[in-house]
C-alpha cells in the first residue's frame, strides 16, 4: 500500500516539476503551511486556555491557591509521562535552539511528531500553571509542518528551509495575531541572511496563519493600552533601556546556571519533583507566576497597579506604593527562576512569553517607582510596553521582532520612536557583553551554529566527518611482509597503507614510495614484518571531532591525509584534504542556493 502511494507521489512530483517551477510551487506550499500553522496556533491556544479554565472554574475560590501548589507539578509530570510513554524512543526537544540546529546540521529536517507533540505537551504544561510561554512550542510545531511538507513533496534543502521558516512565522503570527512580527521573527532568528524573494512566502504564511487563528480564536493577547508619548520622557525611556539590557544579560547567565543545576540530576522524575515543588512554592508566594503571566501585564496596562499584590499573601499592604514596587521586583526575579525551572524540569514551553512578562514587570516597577518620587509623572502603561519590547530584543537578539511584535499586540504604534530606542539599546548592551543569544549560545559552543560573519568556519561546521571519511584502503597486517602483499601493493590506487592488528587497532602507516623502494631492492625490508616497518602518523583524528579541529591538525604539520580512529583506537579509515575540499565546494553551492 505504502509503495503504491510512494509511486503516485513520485508521479505527481514529476508532473509538478514539468508544469510548475520550484519558485511558484513554493508559493503554493506557503499558502498550505500558513493555513495549517494557523490551525495549529488556534488549537494550542484553545486547548491551553480550556485546560486552565476547567481547572480554575472547578476549584472553590477558597482552595484555589492551595491547588496552585500542586497543579504546576502535575502539569510537568504529565508532560514527561507523555514524552516517555507515547513518544518512547523518539527524540523530543523544546525551544527555538533545536530549530536553528536543524537548519545548521540536519538539512532542515524536523521529526513529524513535533507537529502534535509540541502542542500537547505545552498545552498541558502551561494549562496546569507552568510558568512559561506557548510561542516557542508553536514555532517548533509550525517549523515541523513546513519541514515535513517540503520533504513530502521531495523538495531540496533551500525550499525545505524556506518552508520551515514559513511554518515558524505562521506559528508566531497565529499565536500573537501579529503577521509582521511572525515574518520578522523567521528572518531575524532562522534566516539571518536573506534576499527579497524570501519575503513573499513568509508574508503569505504569516498573513494566512493570523487570519485563520483569529477566525477560530479571536481573543486578543492584550487590549490596546498605549497613548501618545512625551518628548520630555525620552531620557527615562533610554534609562529603562539600559536597565532592561543589563537584566537580559543577567537572565542569560542565570539560564546557563539553572541548566547546569538540572543537568546534574540524571533521573527525569527527580527533575519533575524538584522543579514542580519549587515552582509551587514560588507561585504560592508570587501568584503572578502561575501560567503565562499575561493577565498580570494586562491589569497593569489597564491601570490596576495594585493587582500584582492584591491576590497575594501581602494583599493587606496593596495600598503602600513601596510594597508594590518591591514586590514587583521580587516577582520579576522569581519569574526568571520559575520559567527556567519549568523548562529544565521537563515541562514544554519557551522563554519567549516569559521575556515579555519580565520586561513588562521591569517597565512597570521603573515607571511606577519614579512616579512615587513626585519629581515627574510617567505614563506607566507606555513603559510596561517599552519594557516588554526591550526584554524580547535583548534576550532573543532580535530587536526588530521585539519592536514590531509589541507594536502589533498592544496597538503601540504611537510609541514607535521609544520602542525603537529601547529595543536597539537593550540589544546592543546584551550583544556587547554576550556574543550569542540564549538560543544560539549552546550551538556556538559546540560548533553547530551557522555564522554568516565567518563563511569558512560556517561551512566547516556544516560538514560531518562520516561524509568525508574514506575507507577504500588496503589494510596490512602486522605479521605480513611486503613480499606477502606484493600484488596488492602494486595494484593499489592509494599511496598510503594502514597497518592494523586483529583487534582493529592502528599500529601505524606506511607509504607506497617506501614499499616500492623495498620491493625493488633499493632498501632492505622485503622479508620484514609490517609491524617493524610501521611508521607512527603525525597525528590522528577522532571520529567525534568537528571539522575545524581536523583542519587545524592537518595545517599544523602540513599533512594531506590523516587516519581516523574511534575512542578505542580502532581504525575507521582516512580523511584527506581532497575529500574535505570536495565536500566544501558542495556545501558552498548548497549554501549559495539557500541564500538566493
Amino acid at each position: 500500500m505504502s509503495i503504491n502511494i510512494r509511486k503516485k507521489l513520485d508521479e505527481l512530483n514529476r508532473w509538478r516539476m514539468q508544469k510548475i517551477s520550484n519558485r511558484n510551487f513554493l508559493i503554493i506550499l506557503a499558502f498550505l503551511v500558513g493555513i495549517i500553522g494557523g490551525l495549529a496556533a488556534a488549537l494550542l491556544k484553545g486547548l491551553t486556555h480550556f485546560i486552565a479554565a476547567t481547572l480554575q472554574n472547578d476549584i472553590e475560590w477558597h482552595y484555589k491557591y492551595s491547588f496552585y501548589l500542586i497543579l504546576p507539578l502535575l502539569g510537568i509530570l504529565l508532560s514527561v509521562l507523555y514524552v516517555r510513554k507515547f513518544l518512547k524512543k523518539k527524540k523530543f526537544e523544546h525551544g527555538i535552539t533545536p530549530i536553528i540546529y536543524a537548519i545548521s546540521r540536519k538539512s532542515s529536517r524536523i521529526e513529524p511528531h513535533n507537529v502534535y507533540s509540541q502542542i500537547v505537551t505545552s498545552a498541558i504544561t502551561v494549562g496546569f500553571g507552568g510558568s512559561c510561554g506557548l510561542e516557542a512550542p508553536i514555532a517548533y510545531s509550525g517549523s515541523a509542518i513546513g519541514s515535513n511538507t517540503g520533504r513530502f513533496f521531495g523538495l531540496q534543502y533551500k525550499e525545505i528551509t524556506m518552508l520551515l521558516a514559513c511554518g515558524a512565522a505562521a506559528g508566531i503570527a497565529g499565536a500573537f495575531n501579529s503577521p509582521i512580527a511572525g515574518m520578522i521573527f523567521a528572518i531575524e532568528i532562522l534566516l539571518p541572511e536573506f534576499s527579497i524573494p524570501a519575503f513573499i512566502p513568509l508574508l503569505i504564511s504569516a498573513a494566512l496563519a493570523s487570519v485563520v487563528s483569529r477566525l477560530l480564536y479571536s481573543e486578543p493577547l492584550f487590549h490596546t493600552a498605549s497613548t501618545e508619548w512625551e518628548v520630555g520622557a525620552l531620557i527615562f525611556y533610554i534609562l529603562l533601556a539600559v536597565i532592561v539590557g543589563l537584566y537580559t544579560v543577567y537572565f542569560a547567565k542565570i539560564s546557563t546556571t539553572v541548566k547546569s543545576w538540572f543537568s546534574k540530576i540524571r533521573n527525569p522524575y527527580h527533575k519533575v519533583w524538584f522543579s514542580g515543588i519549587s515552582l509551587g512554592l514560588m507561585i504560592f508566594i508570587f501568584p503572578a507566576l502561575y501560567g503565562e503571566g499575561y493577565l498580570t501585564i494586562q491589569q497593569m496596562l489597564d491601570g490596576q497597579f495594585d493587582a500584582i499584590v492584591k491576590n497575594s499573601l501581602f494583599a493587606d499592604y496593596r495600598h503602600m506604593a513601596g510594597v508594590i514596587v518591591c514586590y514587583t521586583v521580587l516577582t520579576l526575579f522569581a519569574k526568571s527562576l520559575a520559567s527556567l525551572f519549568t523548562l529544565n524540569g521537563g515541562g514544554n514551553g519557551g522563554v519567549f512569553g516569559p521575556s515579555l512578562v519580565m520586561g513588562g514587570l521591569l517597565g512597570f516597577a521603573f515607571a511606577y517607582g519614579i512616579n512615587q518620587t513626585g519629581v515627574v509623572m510617567l505614563n506607566v502603561p507606555n513603559f510596561v510596553v517599552a519594557g516588554m519590547a526591550g526584554a524580547l530584543a535583548g534576550i532573543m537578539h532580535a530587536p526588530l521582532t521585539g519592536l514590531f511584535l509589541i507594536a502589533e499586540i498592544t496597538g503601540g504604534y504611537t510609541l514607535m520612536v521609544p520602542l525603537m530606542l529601547v529595543t536597539s539599546i537593550s540589544y546592543l548592551i546584551n550583544r556587547s557583553i554576550l556574543k550569542h543569544s540564549i538560543y544560539t549560545k549552546v550551538l556556538a559552543d559546540s560548533g553547530d551554529l551557522l555564522s554568516y560573519e565567518d563563511k569558512d568556519r560556517t561551512v566547516l561546521s556544516m560538514m560531518k566527518l562520516r561524509y568525508v571519511l574514506e575507507t577504500n584502503f588496503i589494510i596490512l597486517r602486522p605479521n605480513e611482509t611486503p613480499l606477502d602483499r606484493k600484488s596488492d601493493i602494486i595494484h593499489s590506487k592509494r599511496n598510503i597503507f594502514p597497518i592494523v592488528d586483529d583487534d582493529g587497532k592502528l599500529l601505524g602507516t606506511i607509504y607506497s614510495e617506501r614499499l616500492f623502494s623495498i620491493l625493488l631492492g633499493e632498501e632492505e625490508g622485503a622479508d620484514k614484518a609490517f609491524e617493524q616497518l610501521a611508521q607512527k602518523p603525525n597525528d590522528v583524528v577522532r571520529d567525534k571531532e568537528n571539522m575545524e579541529i581536523v583542519m587545524t591538525k592537518m595545517n599544523k604539520d602540513d599533512v594531506w591525509i590523516l587516519p581516523v580512529l574511534d575512542e578505542n583506537d580502532r581504525y575507521l579509515g582516512f580523511i584527506s584534504k581532497s575529500s574535505v575540499f570536495n565536500k566544501y565546494r558542495a556545501l558552498l553551492v548548497r549554501q549559495g542556493h539557500y541564500l538566493e
